[in-house]
C-alpha cells in the first residue's frame, strides 16, 4: 500500500485525530481525480465541437465532475482548516477571545453541514425521478454528493471542536511571525 502521508496537511495537528488521516488523503486524491477529469472532459468537448462532431454527453460528464469536485473539496477544506474558518483573524489571538470566535465559527459551519445533509438528502431523493437528456442518467448522480459532503463536514467540524476544546485552537504555526507578508 502506498504511503499517503504527504497528502495530509500537518498544520493545526492538535485539532485532528489520526483516525481520519486516510480519509483526508482519499479526499485529496478524489479532488485531483475530479479536477483532472473535469479538465479532460472540457478539453474533449472543445475539440469535438471544433471539428464539427460534438459529443453531447461530455457536458453531463463535466457537470458531474465539477459538482463532485466542489463538494469533495469543501469536505477536504474543512478537515484542513481552510476557507470556512476565520483563520486570518484568529491566528494572532489567544485565550478566551480566540476560543469564543473559533467555537462560534465551527458551530455555524456545523449548522450549515446539518442543513446540507438534510436538504441534500431530500433533494437527492427527489432527483431519482428526474433524468438528464440524452443519457437518461438520474439527477441524483449529480446531487448525491451534497449530503455526503455535509456528513463529512459535520464529522470534521466535530473533530475540531472536541480537539480544540481539549488542546486549544492555537497551534505553533499561529505564533510564527517569520513569514513574509503577502503583497
Amino acid at each position: 500500500m502506498a504511503d499517503f502521508r504527504a497528502l495530509i496537511l500537518q498544520r493545526h495537528r492538535q485539532l485532528k485525530w489520526k483516525l481520519f488521516d486516510p480519509l483526508e488523503a482519499l479526499l485529496m486524491i478524489l479532488c485531483g481525480v475530479c479536477i483532472t477529469m473535469f479538465t479532460l472532459a472540457v478539453f474533449c468537448d472543445v475539440v469535438t465541437r471544433t471539428i464539427g462532431a460534438p459529443w453531447l454527453w461530455l457536458q453531463q460528464v463535466t457537470t458531474a465532475f465539477f459538482a463532485w469536485g466542489v463538494f469533495i473539496g469543501m469536505a477536504a477544506a474543512t478537515r484542513r482548516n481552510d476557507h470556512f474558518y476565520l483563520t486570518e483573524i484568529t491566528k494572532r489571538m489567544t485565550g478566551a477571545p480566540r476560543t469564543t470566535i473559533e467555537i462560534t465559527n465551527r458551530v455555524i459551519v456545523l449548522i450549515v453541514a446539518v442543513l446540507l445533509v438534510w436538504f441534500g438528502w431530500k433533494n437527492a431523493l427527489l432527483d431519482l425521478g428526474s433524468y438528464r437528456m440524452p443519457s437518461l442518467v438520474p439527477l441524483t448522480v449529480y446531487t448525491a454528493i451534497v449530503p455526503v459532503a455535509g456528513v463529512l463536514i459535520a464529522l470534521f467540524t466535530i473533530e475540531q471542536l472536541v480537539n480544540g476544546w481539549k488542546h486549544g485552537f492555537e497551534g505553533p504555526e499561529d505564533r510564527d511571525d517569520t513569514r513574509e507578508p503577502v503583497l
